[in-house]
């Protein structure tokens, strides 16, 4: 089972994003990018990967 990190560059790949792209569209820091996407953090919050989603333009649940 993939983990959220490895959902986003998935998603982040298809959009054709860097993470200096994705940073600015979702508003999130680019340390909490890097972090969740290397898996240190685990269990981001909600309202965090809300915003990464609605950047994406995917829902929710494609990243959980």
């Amino acid at each position: 089972m993939a983990t959220i990190g490895e959902n986003i560059k998935k998603w982040r790949a298809k959009r054709k994003l860097t993470q200096d792209d994705l940073v600015k569209k979702a508003n999130v820091k680019y340390s909490t990018l890097t972090k969740i996407e290397g898996d240190v953090v685990k269990k981001p919050s909600v309202q965090i990967v809300a915003k990464i989603a609605k950047a994406l333009g995917i829902p929710i649940e494609e990243l959980l």
